[in-house]
């Protein structure tokens, strides 16, 4: 029997008629500065109050989700309850969620799957007036369009592992979005809102469900949980906005706060397989570099010394302060200046030191390898921070992606002969799993049933794991390698000189 849950709070957080929603959400989307809508993000947060004081902030990360319209399939919702107290996660047993906009139906199957989870259950009760999920529907509706199912999770007393866990039980591929709700400070003075905010964007920044106090945030219980999740698979945050009902439509005495996150993936090498080969090697293993256009070896013969003496720069930085250098765009070739993705991987002794990186291109290549270099030394989550007295004899390495591509295959064996050995790196995902092998793994896993089998326990899963929701994408990869932390002294001189 088919049930909607209807709208709660249309006419008060926002307009009830139709056509004066669809008016006041393509405004605000219209107000955000085109210029930084690069990336799609895997994960947002974003503020749930009404929309003449948090949408703006809203539609600063929702309109990042506009490339993706008619790719993204599921989006996994979840709030605070702010009406019902209790212990767990809630769903829901409504067929669809209505708005002014038209009804989105839920995805079942995916409800029915996240069941089975430990403190998840069935409490309508915490949807019918719950307002966190509603106000985000016409954002995603007018952004979106009609191609996605909703998953609405009210999240009651529940710890940060438990909504982890959740969120990775949905994880899925490019086709799922996850959006978490909350507002921020409540009720305070606008300095006092401001510092306390300034906490918790800090908080999220760094990835520390821990710093984020009990008062900081109405949502902070799923705001904790996708932080953990987070930063179990490296992702990389964005702060997109932060600001106030004090900025928007309302008095400075007593003030609520709101932020918009948008969270990317990257990956982290397999332990012992993200060494560089040679420069022939490189040549012969990708494309393009970062986007379509450039190769990549090219890019590599003009400002590979740039790169890894960026890289060495970021990591000596690390040691000096903690933190990794910032480059000014004075001085920047324009193909570095460019949006691109890398992989920085350091050994020492032939054994593997660390390895992080972006599969898709998000931001300038230089300030993903400057970023990753820091990581990589600092943040690789399978070793301690890099020492001062591992310097010596550190290799680095800098790999220049090209953008994943879904790959099309109808079973395991026909994913098998579509793979290229040596050319190929994969991402592969399933049911919340993932795992990203470089190119160079070839090198040590030359048979694709073998580099499959290795690449699925890497994600977390058996060797011989296959269902119907595998989805598969492909990249290629250009490296360039150091077999010393190289000379940072200068960066441009030698590849201007060569351009």
């Amino acid at each position: 029997m088919s049930s909607v849950r209807a709208p709660a709070v249309a006419g008060s957080f926002y307009p009830a008629n139709a056509g004066e929603l669809q008016a006041m959400v393509a405004g605000f989307l219209a107000g955000v500065a085109g210029g930084s809508l690069v990336a799609v993000p895997k994960a947002i947060i974003a503020p749930h109050a009404g929309y003449v004081y948090s949408g703006p902030t809203a539609a600063t990360v929702y309109a990042r989700l506009a490339p993706a319209r008619g790719r993204i399939g599921r989006v996994v919702l979840i709030g605070p309850s702010h009406r019902v107290a209790f212990r767990g996660l809630a769903l829901c047993g409504a067929t669809a969620y209505a708005s002014p906009l038209g009804t989105v139906t839920i995805d079942r199957p995916m409800l029915e799957h996240l069941a089975r989870l430990p403190s998840v259950g069935l409490l309508d009760a915490a949807h019918a007036q719950e307002h966190s999920l509603e106000v985000h529907l016409p954002f995603l509706q007018m952004v979106l369009g009609e191609s996605f199912q909703l998953v609405p999770v009210v999240a009651g007393d529940a710890t940060p592992d438990e909504v982890a866990g959740l969120l990775d039980a949905a994880w899925g591929g490019p086709e799922t979005l996850i959006v978490v709700s909350t507002d921020l400070s409540h009720y305070l003075d606008y300095d006092t809102c401001r510092r306390v905010d300034a906490v918790t964007v800090r908080a999220v920044e760094t990835l520390d469900p821990q710093a984020i106090g009990d008062d900081a945030a109405c949502g902070r219980v799923p705001v904790r949980g996708l932080l953990v999740t987070a930063k179990r698979r490296g992702m990389a945050v964005q702060t997109v906005d932060v600001r106030n009902s004090g900025d928007t439509a309302g008095s400075r005495d007593r003030v609520v706060g709101y932020g918009a996150w948008a969270f990317l993936e990257t990956s982290a090498c397999v332990a012992g397989a993200c060494v560089a080969g040679d420069a022939r090697a490189a040549e012969e293993a990708g494309t393009t570099a970062g986007d379509e256009g450039d190769d990549g070896a090219a890019l590599l013969g003009r400002h590979g010394g740039t790169l890894l003496r960026l890289s060495a720069l970021s990591i000596r930085h690390g040691l000096a302060t903690g933190q990794p250098v910032t480059v000014t765009p004075q001085g920047v070739p324009p193909d570095l200046a460019a949006h691109g993705a890398a992989f920085v991987t350091l050994t020492r002794n032939g054994q593997l030191r660390g390895c992080i990186g972006s599969p898709q291109a998000w931001r300038p290549l230089v300030d993903d390898v400057v970023d990753n270099a820091f990581k990589a030394a600092f943040k690789d989550p399978r070793f301690r921070p890099l020492l001062r007295e591992e310097v010596p004899g550190l290799e680095l390495s800098v790999s220049v992606l090209t953008a994943p591509r879904p790959m099309a295959f109808t079973d395991q064996e026909d994913l098998l002969s579509r793979m290229r050995p040596g050319v190929d790196g994969l991402i592969f995902e399933d049911r919340g799993h993932r795992g990203l092998f470089l190119p160079q793994v070839w090198e040590s896993l030359p048979d694709p049933v073998e580099f499959l089998s290795h690449l699925k326990r890497k994600a977390g899963l058996a060797p011989d794991h296959w269902s119907p929701t595998v989805t598969v994408r492909r990249f290629t990869a250009n490296a360039i390698k150091s077999r010393d932390l190289p000379d940072a002294s200068k960066l441009w001189t030698d590849d201007m000189a060569n351009a």
